[in-house]
């Protein structure tokens, strides 16, 4: 199950963050510092998937951009590491360029992908569907 989804900038600043459990809001600021620093401090030439406390952090950098997302240890961390990739694919086939002004956006598109700390869907075009009748209907 996932724990927590967060994308950060390579300055350590949260840009996402959502949580599948509750944690809260002081424990939710160290363990983001934690982990941040943790996944920031790693080389390229390192493994993508750490042990850290009760859970495992496995994550990306997308040029200036990671995406960590915390796992309990009997979720897949492959499929993990390729759900971030098909993330990252689906906010680059809707946004041209910026996403940081289209946070709803974004977060509209994790909740097609991951309800209640699971994943429920992968295929692009489903995910998307949501988000482009929302966009017909701002545009009428």
């Amino acid at each position: 199950m996932i724990k927590f989804f967060l994308m950060v900038n390579k300055q350590g600043q949260t840009r996402l963050s959502r949580y599948y459990e509750h944690i809260e809001i002081k424990k939710r600021t160290m363990l983001e510092a934690e982990v941040i620093k943790n996944c920031l401090s790693r080389s390229k030439d390192q493994c993508s998937f750490i042990e850290y406390k009760d859970f495992k952090l496995v994550y990306r950098q997308y040029a200036a951009l990671f995406v960590v997302i915390g796992i309990d240890h009997t979720e897949n961390e492959m499929a993990v590491y390729e759900l971030i990739h098909n993330f990252v694919e689906v906010l680059d086939k809707y946004f041209s360029r910026v996403i940081m002004f289209n946070l709803d956006r974004v977060h509209i598109i994790l909740d097609e992908m991951v309800l209640n700390g699971c994943i429920v869907e992968t295929n692009r075009n489903r995910i998307l569907a949501p988000l482009l009748v929302l966009d017909k209907v701002a545009e009428s």
